[in-house]
């Protein structure tokens, strides 16, 4: 599907509600899950993703295909391994060439039988599940916090219980304390003294949660707001107290002049009259990866410079990100270098070029949901591969719409 944006009028106004986060609803779901319900969680994303891992906690298959859900496979890989049934673990083309023999190998220091069916240190996995021994695991945190949730989600049902030692820089430190969170929730402690998270064995008690807005999602409309010549966004389901680390994006976007709060639970953002933008801006994506691209494409499109670093895990998504961002904001006339993998910089073209835009998305739903905005510079957008976005905001098109965006699909 390719999918044309456009927008006569700049100024953007309206009120939203985002479905719940796919972080916390993902975490939630293989939570409750081992509590023996998974029927008792509210404003659940509707992403894609979690769409996919609820079917997939919900089958009797012995073949489980979570398609290009990269969160759905490592946590149903340590999920299955401490479960007493046998899979086939598989995903698409691009989940085969994403590497996960760092989580296989601590699962088979925990006890487990995983397998590769194809390529030795990449899905698809062939896992006979059984009650796993636990015990002191050391763990490799550089490569992708997910790997560590999700021997954390699983930590309780074991004989020992878990330490996990970490050994590297920690990637993404937000999403492993919002893990933590939701497992005190549930009645299972831990402590995390120095580079080691412990945790007893025990059981999951089943609550009734309400899941908040994903903030990932908002970033794009933080985005919106910012290209846009004036405006103000109402988003509401949003806590103040959120534990999702990219709500860091109100911090950051105060720097693109846009201020915003939190009202009883309604998030209020308003473009700042004559905000004067500094030329060169640098941030650490260390802790917020997800935000990366939407900080980029807000950059080139303002037509500001951007560094940004702590880039570590983005060539190993959905698709290579550093890459792709590279190439497609290129075709706005930014130049964009990458340096040791894991830093990005930006140097955009002072004057937007106000012309049709093509780009693609590479099956990737962050490339598609940050390049659309820039529709509010040029003279409209056009998306390859548009329906990618289901992936985690569903109505991403839908709510462009009602924020007065022309959207116009068609079939490839």
């Amino acid at each position: 599907m390719k999918t044309r944006i456009h927008i006569d009028q700049k100024i953007i106004s309206g009120a939203l509600q985002l479905s719940g986060s796919k972080s916390i609803s993902n975490r939630l779901l293989i939570i409750h899950a081992l509590s023996g319900s998974i029927n008792s969680i509210r404003n659940c994303s509707n992403s894609a993703d979690t769409c996919v891992l609820q079917k997939a906690l919900s089958s009797t298959s012995s073949i489980i295909d979570i398609g290009l859900a990269g969160t759905a496979m490592r946590f149903l890989t340590a999920y299955y391994a401490s479960r007493n049934s046998d899979v086939i673990l598989t995903g698409s083309e691009r989940m085969k060439q994403r590497p996960i023999g760092v989580l296989v190998d601590a699962l088979r220091l925990l006890g487990a039988d995983i397998s590769y069916a194809e390529k030795e240190g990449f899905p698809p996995l062939k896992i006979n599940g059984k009650t796993l021994d636990g015990g002191i695991i050391p763990m490799n945190a550089s490569v992708s916090s997910q790997f560590i949730t999700a021997l954390l989600l699983i930590s309780p049902t074991l004989k020992n219980g878990i330490q996990l030692e970490l050994d590297s820089e920690i990637l993404s430190k937000p999403y492993i304390d919002m893990t933590l969170s939701l497992m005190k929730q549930h009645g299972v402690g831990s402590t995390w003294q120095g580079n080691t998270i412990s945790v007893s064995p025990g059981i999951y008690k089943n609550e009734i949660v309400e899941v908040e807005s994903d903030w990932s999602s908002i970033s794009y409309l933080y985005e919106i707001l910012a290209l846009s010549e004036k405006g103000e966004l109402e988003v509401s389901y949003v806590s103040e107290n959120s534990i999702q680390g990219d709500k860091k994006v109100m911090e950051l976007y105060e720097s693109f002049g846009i201020h915003s709060e939190i009202n009883d639970g309604v998030l209020n953002l308003k473009k700042i009259k004559d905000f004067q933008i500094a030329q060169s801006l640098t941030f650490d994506c260390k802790e917020i990866p997800d935000l990366a691209q939407t900080l980029a494409a807000t950059a080139c499109g303002l037509g500001i410079n951007i560094k940004l670093t702590g880039l570590n895990n983005l060539p190993l998504k959905e698709t290579n990100r550093l890459v792709a961002l590279k190439v497609e904001l290129k075709k706005c006339g930014a130049e964009l270098r990458i340096t040791n993998n894991n830093a990005l910089e930006v140097l955009s073209n002072s004057e937007f070029p106000a012309i049709d835009l093509d780009f693609e998305t590479y099956q990737d739903h962050r490339m598609a949901m940050c390049l659309a905005p820039l529709a509010l510079k040029s003279k409209s957008v056009l998306i390859d591969d548009s329906e990618v976005v289901n992936k985690s905001y569903k109505t991403y098109w839908d709510d462009l719409k009602k924020l007065s965006f022309s959207i116009h699909s068609r079939k490839n």
